[in-house]
Order: structure tokens, then C-alpha cells, then sequence
């Protein structure tokens, strides 16, 4: 903190961090707060282009950047009006971490901090216009640390983290484990074995974990030699857990498992204690306590008890708004009949009759074929449980009869011999005639981001840029 408000970082500034999980991000991230700065952690996954518009559209005062992603912003740092900090590498024109530290006081400086201030600004990793900046303050974050003691982490947890501190995800377990005076490890790229091997070796208490990582850690043939028994709260979140890999983890992975579905922007927040709750294992569980969700049409109303619509919610955690862009914070708003605020999620889901949440799609990936809304999910569900098939996503392609028509990608077993006509007779054999998918493809993997989600853009991007060539 010291050293950054000697380099005339004032409160309110800005302050950017390109690099992989270590205990040099950990400090940076704290000490950016106690210099009364907003931490902006940047996307590895990002272009170089999204990354200069991010850092032009912040306004950065410093920026910190490990050498493996060096290349992705020399073409262009030089140009910004920001001082550079290199965290393991020497360079002209860059400052290096520990040179910076070592004539910096170590006094708290004591910046005065209000509860109104930024506390970090999380990118979207868009490729296309200026990436949305997700402004969060110190009440939002203050906020979730009332899942502190509920949680377990002031008891001499040791939370082991695999996800980047770029995102939201892992920002939900970090925090709140340093604040409840506990240990969090971290590891800077993530290893089905070697997580497993940390965890037994460090008496692992917590984690935080996306779907793809829980799936890959319970594929490994000898998952059941290692000693886990250490663990206590598990969580997942940043996608849907899959109803069977979560009746796996529940069966063979010591310690309770909580998902929470959510959005880095805040708003409703749903909780499944999956262990508390076996019968409810395909749905995202109910609404956390002070939270609300509500479902509602295109048009704005809400919908009838069982059926589908927009989930929208609002409760403690919500973001301070999208950074410098009052216009798209206010398409995001929709509010009830007293006026009150709830985020559109983009997502679509219903209530069940006991009020647990099931999510049917995201909202642009739901396929309209001849008038008809085709939800992906429960397409995907489908080839899911073919057991050659290991991963799928369905997507909508360009279709002359019905505007669209459902394609289904899948990654087989590395043993199954079946074609992509036999994937997709049997899918088809399961499904009613006016969600039968077109086709199915066959691919070596899917693209996912680094916190595990499926890039569905990407996969349609062919597709539809084939249509507009041939228009």
C-alpha cells in the first residue's frame, strides 16, 4: 500500500494485475485495497485487443504483469500513461515488484475508507466494443462476509483455490477465508492429481471448484486412494454442476457440497446444500436468506407459478453498476411493482412446487426453431447420458426451413467406436419431434474458459459467419 501511494496512487485509483495465482497477486490485491485503490484484475483469456481497451477504459494508474503474459500487452502498454510493474522479469520501461517494495514504509498508511468506494472492477472478456467493467464497492464485498462463520472459515480453515483471481468465483472464496483469519492456498494453474495431492498433504478444509475441475478430479481411477478426509465445505458455482457428478461427489468426496448459482454482477443468489437435499440435485436450490428471485416474460411480467421465464433478483450483493456506463446499468434494471431494483440474469429458469430453482438456458443461447423455443440444456442433458458421450453443447445453426435448428457437439470416450449418426439416433430416440436435434458432431474437446464455462459463441461463430458469407 505504501509502495503504491509513493508512486501517486490515490484513493479511488485504479490498479491493474495481469498474472497467474502467487502469493505476489495476494499481496498486490490487498495492499491496492489498504492504499484505498480498486483492484482490477485482468482476464489471461482476454485478446491483447480487449485487454488495451480495458486498461484504456479504466484508466489505470499501475499495472503488474507476470512474465508468461508479458506478450500479450507489449505491443501496446508503452503506449498508456500508466507506470509498469514486473513481477518476475527484468525490462526497460518496467519497475520491478521487488525494488518497488523495498524503501516503502511498513505503517499502515490509514486511508480513510467508506463503505460507498470501489473495491474492484471485473472485465467481461468480450472480444468485440469495450469490454463491461463490473464495479464493486466495499458494501458488496462486505456483505458476503456474513457467510464467514456460517461457512467455516475463522475455523483455522485451509482453503485450496484453482481458479484465477480474475474471477468472481474464486474472489467469493479468497476473500472471505484471509477475513476470517484462515489460510488459502492457491494454485496458479489447475491439475486434477495435483490439486488431489494438496489436498491431502495440506489437511485441505475448504474449496472452491467449477464443474469442468470437479468432473476431471472424479474421473482420475485412483481419486478413492487419496486421503480428503480433511475436507469440510466444498462449493461450486460460475456454471451448473450436472445432477450426476454431483450424486458422485456427494457419494465418494468427504464434506458437505454447496452451489451457488449467481451472477459476478450480483443481484439473487440461490443455494443447494446438495447433501441436505439428494431428491434436488438437478436444480440450483432456493434462494439465499435476504435474497429474492422472480421470473418473469419478454414483456416484464412475471410468470405463472412452474413455467419458464427470465430469472431476475436482487439481495445484498449487488454491484455498484457497470463502470462508466449508466446506459447498460440501466438495461439490466428491472424493477417491481413497488419499484424496487432486481438484475436481469439472461438466464431462464422456473420454480418447482417446493420453490427450488431449475435453470432451463441462457437466454441468447435458447434456439427459436419454426416459432418454437428449443432450450439447449435439456438437449445437452440428453446426450449427456449417453454413456460414450463425456462433454456436449448444443447450439443453434442456420437452418433455411426453420430459421434455426439444434446441433449437437460432443467429446466421446476415449474408447467408444460409435458415429455421430448412432450419438445422434440415439439423443433423437429420447427426444419429442419438435426438439430433435439436426445433427451431431463429433470434436476432440470444447473450448472453455478458465473458469470452466462452455464458449458457446465461439462454437456457433462458423456457423453463422458461413450464412452471412453465402447471403
Amino acid at each position: 500500500a505504501n509502495a503504491l501511494i509513493g508512486m501517486g496512487v490515490s484513493k479511488g485509483d485504479t490498479v491493474a494485475v495481469l498474472s497467474a495465482n502467487s502469493a505476489a497477486y495476494a499481496e498486490i490485491f490487498m495492499g491496492v485495497l489498504r492504499a484505498g485503490g480498486c483492484v482490477t484484475p485482468l482476464s489471461s483469456m482476454a485478446s491483447s485487443e480487449a485487454l488495451e481497451k480495458m486498461l484504456r477504459d479504466c484508466g489505470a494508474r499501475v499495472i503488474f504483469v507476470a512474465a508468461q503474459y508479458l506478450s500479450l500487452i507489449e505491443g501496446f502498454i508503452r503506449d498508456l500513461p500508466l507506470t509498469c510493474v514486473a513481477l518476475d522479469f527484468e525490462l526497460e520501461g518496467f519497475d520491478t515488484y521487488e525494488d518497488l517494495l523495498a524503501p516503502a514504509q511498513e505503517d499502515d498508511p490509514m486511508v480513510p475508507i467508506a463503505m460507498s468506494d470501489p473495491f474492484n472492477l471485473i472485465y467481461s472478456s468480450g472480444t468485440t466494443g469495450t469490454p463491461k467493467g463490473i464495479l464493486h464497492n466495499h458494501w458488496m464485498r462486505a456483505a458476503q462476509m456474513d457467510r464467514v462463520a456460517p461457512n467455516g472459515y475463522d475455523d483455522d480453515a485451509r482453503t485450496l483455490i484453482s481458479t484465477p483471481l480474475y474471477s468472481n468465483t474464486t474472489i467469493v472464496a479468497f476473500i472471505p477465508t484471509l477475513f476470517g483469519g484462515s489460510t488459502v492456498h492457491l494454485m496458479p494453474k489447475f491439475d486434477a492429481r495435483a490439486y488431489l495431492e494438496i489436498a491431502e498433504a495440506e489437511r485441505i478444509t475448504h474449496t472452491m471448484l467449477v464443474p469442468v475441475q470437479y468432473k476431471r478430479i472424479m474421473e482420475l481411477p485412483d481419486f478413492d486412494t487419496f486421503d480428503l478426509s480433511a475436507m469440510r465445505m466444498k462449493f461450486s458455482t460460475s456454471a451448473p454442476l450436472r445432477a450426476d457428478v454431483k450424486a458422485d461427489v456427494l457419494a465418494r468426496f468427504p464434506g458437505k457440497l454447496i452451489e451457488y448459482y449467481g451472477l459476478t454482477e450480483g443481484g439473487g443468489v440461490s443455494v443447494l446444500i446438495a447433501d441436505e437435499h439428494p431428491t434436488k440435485l438437478h436444480t440450483v436450490g432456493q434462494p439465499a436468506p435476504g435474497n429474492e428471485i422472480r421470473l418473469i416474460d419478454s414483456e416484464g411480467h412475471e410468470v405463472p407459478q412452474g413455467a419458464v421465464g427470465e430469472i431476475v433478483g436482487r439481495g445484498p450483493t449487488m454491484m455498484a453498476g457497470y463502470y462508466g456506463r449508466d446506459d447498460l446499468t440501466a438495461d439490466y434494471i428491472w424493477r417491481d411493482a413497488a419499484g424496487r431494483v432486481f438484475f436481469r440474469s439472461g438466464d431462464m429458469g422456473s420454480f418447482d412446487a417446493d420453490g427450488f430453482l431449475v435453470l432451463s438456458d441462457r437466454k441468447k443461447d435458447m434456439i427459436i426453431s419454426g416459432g418454437l423455443n428449443i432450450y439447449a440444456n435439456d438437449l445437452e442433458l440428453v446426450l449427456l447420458d449417453d454413456p460414450d458421450v463425456t462433454d456436449a453443447a448444443v447450439i443453434g445453426i442456420p437452418s433455411e426451413a426453420w430459421g434455426e435448428t439444434p446441433l449437437g457437439l460432443v467429446v466421446l470416450r476415449a474408447e467408444a467406436t460409435r458415429s455421430a449418426d448412432e450419438i445422434l439416433d440415439h439423443a433423437n430416440a429420447r427426444l419429442g419431434k419438435s426438439h430433435r436435434l439436426s445433427a451431431v458432431e463429433i470434436r476432440d474437446s470444447l473450448p472453455r474458459s478458465t473458469i470452466g464455462k462452455i464458449l458457446k459463441k465461439d462454437l456457433r461463430l462458423p456457423y453463422w459467419t458461413a450464412e452471412k458469407e453465402s447471403a
